[in-house]
């Protein structure tokens, strides 16, 4: 099993924070794995941290993507099924570092004019963000 965290993350003009990943060159939502002696929320504050320089200072779950098409083989031959929560980042704080260890490039972008290329991820989780916050119910995939 793999377990992460993913964050949404908006400015007060409503664009989503992306980043630029150095490993595959893709855009994509901060993210990553939990670590032992965390927990899934703090994963997600922790990966916003690393990846961006800011702070999230409140998150909440919208999304928890669990299924059995989840299921990725590494470069190594490792196959694992990945369980990542979405996280909503309802307020944050500091500076955007476009450049991290991680990351290449970092930007608020507006729905209608995301970069390119985009994880497919980042289109999945607008959508779920879209349902959860018209229903007020948790996704489950």
């Amino acid at each position: 099993m793999f377990v992460g965290a993913r964050a949404v993350v908006r400015d007060n003009a409503a664009r989503i924070l992306l980043i630029r990943r150095s490993d595959n060159g893709q855009w994509a939502m901060p993210a990553g794995a939990m670590e032992l002696g965390e927990s899934i929320a703090d994963c997600a504050v922790r990966e916003v941290r690393e990846e961006t320089g800011l702070r999230a200072l409140r998150v909440s779950a919208f999304a928890l993507y669990t299924g059995p098409d989840r299921t990725h083989t590494n470069m190594y031959g490792h196959t694992y099924q990945i369980f990542t929560t979405a996280f909503r980042v309802e307020e944050w704080d500091g500076q955007l570092a476009r450049v991290t260890d991680e990351t290449s490039d970092a930007g608020f972008f507006h729905r209608t004019a995301m970069p390119h290329p985009l994880s497919p991820s980042v289109t999945e989780t607008l959508a779920d963000l879209d349902v959860f916050e018209q229903t007020n119910r948790l996704i489950l995939k």
